[in-house]
Order: structure tokens, then C-alpha cells, then sequence
């Protein structure tokens, strides 16, 4: 989860809890150690295996964009990396420049609490069914 608001992040992590997803959740508030984990972490899934980020666009240091690309541009399992980006912003052209970067899900955060909350309930449970790709992309 790459996530600046702490009362965002810990909202996701409570109501994905809720929805009964229990993988590990690694949350990062700025870009900048979001890529050194996603790009070079030995434990990390460049090197480690399948992950699903959850991407706020607007961050202290650089958009999600740019780690979107560095994420789809990059070679081996993190272009693979299934990207949900979770933001405030409901601009349509940045909705399609997400899309066309590789991102695999947008979802705009609601202003209200209960409905952000709800939000991220049905997204835990959409989560807890999804079949991740094969991080090393033989079959195995």
C-alpha cells in the first residue's frame, strides 16, 4: 500500500481486514521507498514473487504515475504486479492515463467516511477472489 494519510491507510487496512484478506500488508507513505521495495527488496516481488499494490496518485515526492510506469516499464514479475490505484482524484483524463499505463483497477476514494469505508470493504472482498499471475510467468 503506498499510501501519505495515515487515517487513509489505516481505514484500507482495517476494512480489507474486515473483508477477510489477511496477507501481509507492507504500507509505504512516499514513492521513493515504495520503489526501492518494489524494484530492489530481495523480499521484495521483483525478486520474490506476486504482490498486488494499492496506489494513492498524490504523494509527498512523485505521483503514482510514475511508479505505475516504473512498474509496467520494468522487465520480470513486478510488470505484472496487479496495480489498483485508490485516490481522491475522479479526473477523467487521469482515470485513462492510468488505465493506459497498466494500472488494473481506479477506484476514487468518497469524500464521506462511510462511504470510503464501504468502499474499501467491497474491495477487500473483490481482493480475497482475484487470481494473481504466476510472478514468474512459466505456468509454475
Amino acid at each position: 500500500m503506498v499510501e501519505d494519510d495515515e487515517g487513509h491507510a489505516r481505514l484500507i487496512e482495517k476494512n480489507i481486514r474486515r473483508a477477510g484478506v489477511n496477507n501481509e500488508i507492507r504500507h509505504f507513505t512516499d514513492g521513493t521507498s515504495a520503489l526501492r521495495y518494489l524494484l530492489e527488496a530481495p523480499e521484495g516481488p521483483s525478486h520474490n514473487g506476486p504482490a498486488l499494490v494499492l496506489l494513492d496518485l498524490n504523494l509527498p515526492d512523485m505521483s503514482g504515475t510514475d511508479i505505475l510506469t516504473r512498474m509496467k516499464d520494468s522487465t520480470g514479475p513486478l510488470r505484472r504486479t496487479p496495480v489498483v490505484v485508490l485516490t481522491t482524484t475522479d479526473d477523467k483524463i487521469e482515470i485513462q492515463r492510468c488505465y493506459d499505463l497498466g494500472a488494473n483497477v481506479y477506484i476514487t476514494k468518497p469524500v464521506n467516511y462511510e462511504s470510503f469505508a464501504q468502499a474499501i470493504r467491497q474491495l477487500g472482498l473483490f481482493l480475497s477472489v482475484i487470481q494473481l499471475p504466476d510472478p514468474l510467468g512459466d505456468g509454475h
